[in-house]
């Protein structure tokens, strides 16, 4: 492996990757399984994450961010944290990273004091309730009623697979304030205590770590101040926070590939077949090279990516193809660690076993494959 710095990284970068990657060994992955059995991760992790700053990328210092958002770092910090070989921890974790955004481009200097701050210290947990039972890419489609009434609004409507959804403090909603299609949304702050929220949690095949539930609106009163956005002005706030969801969501699929890589290289060199190392079969080395070069392919791609969204750039298409690509990735590699650990990763608890099942929603989640697609070919001009 070669020495030679990347020229993307800086001395914080390398300095922050440290922190992460301690914390990370120290505080999430001895636990990784007993999460997964219990379905959550223990709140206190969140006031941990919260001392060492790991939800501070691009919010505002004195809501205690770290300021302006630094792809790099967010990569560095995505990277470290999915060494540990799990995306549920991950998700649960880091619901702040899409919850938040909204609140922090559009709202209020009280509504963020009142909402980023807490969540930045991990006493409170922000999430994003935008997908409906009747659909979720479709945006404009947004069932969700907000009706005005006086100095209030009155919600009615559910949403669906929201990460954190039994746990969350806070809601970033996309409720629908005016008429039909995109013109009649508007982004809306959703206190998880208010009367008539309920919740009901969801049973998923991966991301067990990571709580996921069905909300439930029933005449659900929200004062007009709650508003994230103008009223009706909501759907460019929700789309242009799907670039960030979705490099995040690439980096840990390339981020898991190299530990089913890892995990695949560390069996293959001790367990022994036919009077030999499985790594001396020509067929498993080939495997392993082959999942070596996709790994670095994509890691390569997202960091000239993540400098580019640094310099000021906004690579809509190449940020959907490149999410498209890391999780053909992950699928790849997924599968190969699988064949080469045998029935070792058929068992609970095993690392490429969780991870083996956490592909698809990776390939899923901020905007499926074939979105992803279509999204990129558009803005081609295709």
């Amino acid at each position: 492996m070669s020495t030679v710095s990347s020229p993307f990284y800086d001395d914080d970068h390398h300095a922050y990757r440290e922190v992460v990657r301690a914390f990370t060994e120290n505080e999430i992955a001895p636990h990784v399984h007993e999460w997964d059995l219990a379905g959550e991760v223990p709140r206190d992790l969140y006031v941990k994450a919260g001392a060492i700053g790991l939800f501070g990328d691009g919010f505002q210092e004195e809501y205690g961010g770290h300021g302006q958002r630094d792809a790099l770092m967010r990569l560095v910090l995505m990277e470290e944290l999915c060494m540990a070989g799990s995306g549920g921890v991950v998700a649960a974790l880091f619901s702040n990273y899409i919850g938040l955004p909204p609140i922090q481009r559009f709202g209020s200097e009280e509504m963020k004091a009142r909402v980023i701050a807490p969540c930045m210290s991990g006493e409170k947990i922000a999430a994003l309730a935008i997908t409906e039972p009747s659909g979720g890419s479709d945006v404009a489609r947004i069932k969700t009623t907000a009706r005005r009434e006086g100095d209030e609004f009155v919600v009615n409507g559910s949403k669906t697979f929201i990460t954190s959804g039994m746990r969350a403090d806070f809601f970033a909603t996309a409720v629908r304030t005016g008429g039909e299609g995109p013109a009649g949304i508007s982004m809306m702050l959703i206190e998880g205590d208010r009367p008539g929220v309920d919740r009901t949690k969801l049973d998923k095949m991966g991301w067990l770590a990571s709580d996921t539930a069905t909300l439930y609106f029933d005449d659900v009163r929200v004062p007009e101040e709650n508003l994230i956005t103008e009223e009706n002005a909501g759907f460019s706030a929700i789309v242009n926070n799907f670039n960030a969801e979705r490099i995040d969501l690439a980096v840990q699929s390339t981020a898991f590939s190299r530990v089913c890589f890892d995990e695949a290289v560390g069996w293959a060199r001790e367990r022994e077949t036919f009077g030999k190392r499985l790594a001396d079969h020509q067929v498993i080395r080939h495997k392993l090279a082959e999942m070596d070069r996709m790994i670095n392919a994509s890691k390569a791609w997202l960091e000239l990516l993540s400098w580019r969204l640094n310099q000021g750039d906004n690579p809509v298409a190449e940020i959907a193809e490149a999410k498209v690509n890391a999780t053909l990735c992950f699928e790849q590699c997924a599968r190969e660690a699988a064949q080469i650990l045998g029935g070792a990763s058929y068992l609970r608890g095993d690392t490429v076993e969780r991870l083996y099942r956490e592909v698809r929603v990776q390939a899923i989640g901020g905007g499926s494959e074939e979105i992803m697609r279509d999204l990129a070919s558009r803005q081609l001009g295709i």
